[in-house]
């Protein structure tokens, strides 16, 4: 896995040939149990890596098109899942725990429903206020540009668009890790504001 831009933080990447971008996955180290974020299968490498840094006693899953090897990371470990929500009735895997708007996961980690998405009540999460860390939604196609997921993937448009100005309101962040695309490492506020005025 590679180290981000703290000490705490580690991620993982899949290359989309179709999409010619990214699919990310993110571990935040923790003394109370480790959070690994929309886990992609791990290579020999990476599960290695992570057992050396103490496995996962919680994951979150952002979205269902998200749920990727979350299923067989939570048996390896004995770790819980966290879904959102809005998802509950479809879900297509089994979660411990459902997330609200608002919603303090663990300590420093804020679950934010984010509306109009391709999936109802996708969640964005806050990390330690500095952090924000998003699923499907808004993403990053062009490194240090943010955008939103295609139009034509988009449930309403005006909802994704009025939740990204919400998440602005909210947040004052550093860096945004993207599910999709680039992270922005600098800049992260100005980086939303810019997408916003976008619209």
């Amino acid at each position: 896995m590679k180290q981000l831009h703290s000490p705490a933080l580690y991620g993982w990447s899949v290359f989309d040939e179709s999409r010619n971008l990214d699919f990310h996955s993110f571990l935040w180290l923790r003394e109370e149990g480790n959070v690994v974020i929309d886990p992609l299968p791990l290579s020999s490498h990476d599960q290695m890596h992570l057992d050396a840094l103490g496995g996962v006693s919680l994951i979150v899953v952002t979205n269902s098109d998200h749920c990727r090897d979350a299923e067989n990371i939570a048996k390896r470990y004995h770790a819980r899942i966290c879904g959102p929500l809005a998802e509950q009735e479809t879900f297509p895997i089994h979660c411990d725990r459902w997330l609200t708007d608002n919603e303090v996961i663990v300590p420093e980690l804020i679950a934010y429903t984010v509306n109009g998405s391709k999936t109802p009540g996708e969640l964005a999460l806050l990390l330690t206020e500095k952090t924000l860390i998003t699923g499907d939604l808004i993403r990053c196609h062009l490194a240090g540009s943010l955008c939103l997921l295609p139009e034509a993937k988009l449930a309403d448009k005006n909802k994704a668009q009025d939740s990204v100005r919400r998440l602005v309101d909210r947040c004052n962040v550093e860096t945004v890790l993207t599910g999709d695309g680039w992270p922005v490492f600098q800049f992260g506020a100005e980086a939303l504001r810019k997408l916003i005025a976008s619209f």
